[in-house]
């Protein structure tokens, strides 16, 4: 049994894979010039001309789409998605919307026939990390209109796996049925994941025990990051894939069962381009922003769409063993632009963090990280605040100094470290926030 979804796509030329990225980049300009207000203008404004496009540089004088657009042009008839529809409203089937964390959430509107792309996308995800027929699947997250693992869901079944839906429960009736019915995988954010194997703790069992042998993990960098990843899978003795993707892009990034530590890119689906500062293609061992379009989305597509998050660029066969010419994002998702700041004039990524405080065994699960002004002097203070382990023996005093230690030679910042008590954070029980910038040009 071939161990990818779609082999011809997955291990095509790379070549041949280009050229049917730009065709298909060129169907989907000519398909919104012709159906959507929004690009008609925004292409106009920019004299493109859709069958002008023949080649990557052609495709880079198309202007981007920034997520701020994208709320401006939903304000008009049909509603509720105004000029980003780019068919009937008819042959709307799905509505999602995205969580809105970044400011007013953007709706989005998918046909049938998107909905089938997406769950394929995601069936690409899947099969890539061993889900088969005879998996039982849980899903631990309530269904609302975020569009979450919604075609995760569908695409466990298209592969034949059996779904146990998981909604309107609670954390602990979670792990009771997750235990009961013997799942054999579930999908969660990384945050969610550590929560859940806490309250199985709480509820009497060992989650090593559960029958789980694969979790997907979401929503957050944390399947990619060392630190974060060992913890699920010692918690849990199963293995930990990461995904990436956003409701206006879909399922373009994905672990496989290979020896690769991070995300190979779904480039049958996506073209994906990663840019640098100035815009310009950054080369393999370099790290830059996604641009992303969806090469198969009818409803309400996005060309060049700026996703911002960050990551490094490599060749999947320098990288994993799998044999997919996809490219690969060693390490994963580094991060949002948003979420990169300099403090003190040295780039700080919370990733960074997330790394050393996951990896000593010193501290628990949850952790915060606060940046602040000194309140005399012209600096900035960054502050970590971690939890001890429920059966901590070590002086809090000796475990702030090992971790500050840590975060220093990881970081080249010199970290305040506060020890709390086991329980003194926050639980999430879906996505966590754990930055919290005080700065006042940063309000």
């Amino acid at each position: 049994m071939s161990r990818m979804w779609n082999p011809a796509l997955e291990t095509m030329d790379r070549e041949e894979l280009r050229e049917l990225q730009v065709a298909r980049f060129r169907e989907q300009l000519e398909h919104v010039y012709e159906n959507s207000p929004f690009y008609r203008e925004k292409l106009d404004e920019a004299g493109v001309d859709p069958s002008d496009i023949e080649t990557m540089a052609d495709v880079r004088s198309v202007p981007t789409t920034k997520k701020s657009e994208l709320r401006g042009a939903q304000g008009s008839d049909p509603f509720p998605y105004g000029d980003l529809l780019a068919t009937d409203l008819e042959e709307v089937t799905e509505y999602h919307q995205t969580s809105g964390t970044t400011g007013e959430p953007v709706r989005q509107a998918d046909s049938w026939q998107d909905w089938e792309w997406w769950s394929d996308c995601w069936a690409t995800v899947l099969w890539a990390q061993g889900f088969r027929p005879s998996d039982r699947v849980f899903f631990p997250f309530s269904y609302n209109v975020f569009v979450a693992f919604w075609a995760a869901h569908y695409a466990a079944e298209r592969i034949g796996a059996e779904v146990v839906p998981g909604g309107n429960l609670s954390s602990a009736q979670r792990v009771r049925k997750m235990k009961e019915v013997e799942v054999t995988a579930f999908m969660s954010t990384p945050t969610y994941a550590l929560r859940l194997a806490e309250v199985a703790r709480e509820e009497g069992f060992e989650p090593e025990d559960f029958a789980v042998d694969k979790i997907v993990c979401a929503g957050e960098p944390g399947a990619s990051v060392p630190g974060t990843k060992q913890r699920i899978e010692e918690a849990w003795d199963a293995e930990v894939f990461d995904h990436a993707g956003a409701t206006e892009a879909g399922a373009w990034g994905f672990t496989c069962d290979g020896e690769g530590m991070g995300l190979h890119l779904n480039e049958a689906q996506f073209l994906i381009e990663v840019l640098d500062e100035h815009g310009e293609p950054v080369e393999p061992g370099e790290t830059g922003e996604i641009v992303i379009t969806p090469l198969n989305r009818t409803a309400q597509p996005y060309i060049r769409f700026e996703l911002r998050d960050e990551i490094r660029l490599e060749e999947s066969a320098d990288v994993c063993d799998c044999g997919r010419s996809f490219r690969f994002a060693e390490g994963g998702v580094l991060g949002r632009s948003d979420d990169l700041t300099k403090v003190n004039g040295v780039l700080f990524a919370p990733t960074a963090v997330e790394d050393v405080v996951r990896s000593y065994d010193g501290v628990g699960d949850e952790y915060e990280v606060i940046i602040d002004g000194h309140e005399e002097k012209d600096i900035d203070v960054v502050t970590v605040v971690a939890e001890e382990t429920p059966d901590s023996t070590v002086a809090a005093e000796t475990i702030r100094e090992e971790l500050q230690k840590r975060l220093k030679q990881t970081t080249s910042i010199t970290c305040r470290v506060e020890i709390v008590p086991y329980e003194t954070l926050d639980r999430p029980e879906l996505k966590a926030d754990r930055l919290e910038d005080r700065r006042e040009d940063h309000v």
